[in-house]
C-alpha cells in the first residue's frame, strides 16, 4: 500500500496552462528591454506583411472603382438601324431582360419624336437639336449618371408633365441651374408645357443623354402619344457573366427577330479590371517573409542566450523537482508569447500604417484579413520553431551541471 502511494506521489506534476503562462512571462518581465528588441523583429515582419499587402490592395480597390465607373458591367441593346423599315423592340422587352439571372438592373429610354422649345413664343421651325426621350425611373443608376440640380423622375412625377434635362440640353434651353426658390421653369414640348424638375451632370458613358430631354414613361404615353416601344435598353450584369449575358440578349429582347438587335460589346475597361484583379505582389510578400524570418532568428538567439544566462534558475528548479518537460514547456511558452506579443504589435502598426497611407492618397482603406490572420499565425509559428532548440537545450541540463556552470 505504501509502495503505491509513493509511486503516485513520484509522478511528475502537470502544470496548469495559467501556471505555464506565468512561467513563460517571467523571463519577459525580468528582461524587458531584450524582450522588446526581440519582439521588435517579429513586429517589423508582421507590419511589413500587412503594409505590403494592404497598400497595394487599397490602391487596387481605388483603381477597380475607377474602372467600374467606366461601365465594366454595362451593356446596351438597341435595334439595328434600318431606314426603310425601322425595327421596334417589344414593349415588354425590358421586363424580359430583367429575368436573365446575372442581370442586376435593366432600364430603357425611347425616342418620342417630339420637339422642344424654351417657350411657346419660339418659332416652331427653330429646331434645338435635342431629343425628347421617355425614360424609366431607374435610368440614373443604370448609366452611372447623377443629378446636378433638382431631382430625377420618380414613381410619382413620371405620370405628370415633368422633365429632366441633360447637361447639353439645359445649356441650349438657357437653364444652367434650377432655383430652389420660386416657381420651377417650364419648357414647351409638342404644344404642351412641361415643368423642369432636374438637370443632370455630364454622363460620359451615355453622351446621347446629355443632349436629351427626359420625360416620364407614363407621361410620354399620355401627353406625347408615345407607343411604348423602347429605343435603347441599358443593362447591368455581373462582370463574371458579361459574355454569357451578351450572348442571350438578342433572343431575349426580340425573340422573333434576334438578328435585328445589336448589343454593345463589353467595355475595354472590363479586360483591364480583370487583369488588375489577377496581379499579385509576390516580391513584396517575399520581402515580408524575409523580415519575419529575420525576426524569428532574433527570437531564437534571445532564447538561446536566455538559457545560458538562466542556468542557475534552471538548476534550482530541477533540484526542487521540476522535470524536463516542465523546463521545456517554460522556455517554449516564453518563445511563443514573445513572438505573439511582437505579432500583436506588428498587426496594430501595419493596420495603422495602411489606413493612414490609404487615407492620405484618398484610397478606400483595405486591410486583407487573410494577411492579418496569416501574419499573426506566422508569428506564433515562428515563436514555436525558434523556441524548440533553446527549450530542448534547457531541459537537457542536469541540476548539477546547471548549478556548477552558473
Amino acid at each position: 500500500m505504501n509502495t503505491t502511494v509513493t509511486e503516485a506521489n513520484s509522478r511528475p506534476v502537470r502544470l496548469a496552462p495559467l501556471d505555464l503562462l506565468g512561467l513563460g512571462l517571467l523571463g519577459i518581465r525580468t528582461r524587458k528591454m531584450r524582450a522588446a528588441l526581440s519582439a521588435l523583429g517579429i513586429s517589423i515582419g508582421i507590419a511589413t506583411m500587412i503594409v505590403v499587402t494592404g497598400i497595394p490592395a487599397s490602391s487596387q480597390k481605388a483603381l477597380l472603382n475607377e474602372l467600374s465607373a467606366m461601365g465594366t458591367n454595362m451593356l446596351q441593346a438597341q435595334p439595328v438601324p434600318n431606314p426603310n423599315s425601322p425595327v421596334l423592340l417589344p414593349p415588354e422587352s425590358v421586363d424580359m431582360v430583367r429575368r436573365i439571372g446575372p442581370v442586376t438592373m435593366a432600364s430603357a429610354v425611347a425616342n418620342t419624336h417630339a420637339t422642344v422649345h424654351r417657350s411657346d413664343r419660339v418659332d416652331p421651325s427653330d429646331y434645338a437639336g435635342l431629343t425628347i426621350l421617355a425614360s424609366k425611373v431607374n435610368l440614373l443608376p443604370a448609366i452611372n449618371a447623377e443629378v446636378r440640380s433638382g431631382r430625377f423622375l420618380n414613381a410619382a412625377t413620371e405620370r405628370f408633365p415633368t422633365a429632366v434635362l441633360g447637361s447639353v440640353a439645359a445649356t441650349r434651353l438657357g437653364l444652367a441651374k434650377l432655383n430652389d426658390r420660386g416657381p420651377a421653369p417650364q419648357i414647351y414640348i409638342n404644344d404642351r408645357w412641361f415643368t423642369v424638375i432636374g438637370i443632370l451632370a455630364r454622363t460620359p458613358l451615355s453622351p446621347d443623354i446629355d443632349r436629351s430631354v427626359l420625360v416620364g414613361w407614363d407621361a410620354a404615353r399620355a401627353q406625347l402619344k408615345f407607343d411604348g416601344h423602347p429605343t435603347v435598353i441599358y443593362i447591368k450584369a455581373r462582370e463574371s457573366a458579361m459574355e454569357a449575358v451578351r450572348g442571350v440578349l438578342p433572343a431575349t429582347v426580340y425573340p422573333q427577330l434576334p438578328g435585328m438587335v445589336q448589343i454593345s460589346r463589353p467595355s475595354d475597361a472590363l479586360a483591364a479590371k480583370r487583369a488588375t484583379q489577377t496581379t499579385f505582389s509576390a516580391l513584396f510578400l517575399g520581402l515580408a517573409g524575409v523580415a519575419l524570418l529575420v525576426g524569428g532568428i532574433g527570437v531564437a538567439n534571445t532564447m538561446v542566450i536566455s538559457v545560458l544566462e538562466r542556468r542557475r534558475e534552471i538548476g534550482l528548479r530541477r533540484a526542487l523537482g521540476a522535470n524536463r518537460g516542465q523546463i521545456r514547456g517554460q522556455f517554449l511558452t516564453e518563445s511563443v508569447v514573445l513572438s505573439a506579443l511582437g505579432g500583436v504589435a506588428g498587426t496594430v502598426l501595419g493596420v495603422l500604417a495602411t489606413v493612414g497611407y490609404a487615407t492620405y492618397q484618398h484610397w478606400p482603406p483595405v486591410v486583407p484579413l487573410t494577411s492579418v490572420a496569416e501574419g499573426f499565425g506566422g508569428a506564433v509559428l515562428v515563436g514555436m520553431i525558434a523556441g524548440v532548440y533553446p527549450s530542448i537545450r534547457a531541459a537537457r541540463l542536469t541540476p548539477t551541471e546547471a548549478l556548477a556552470s552558473a
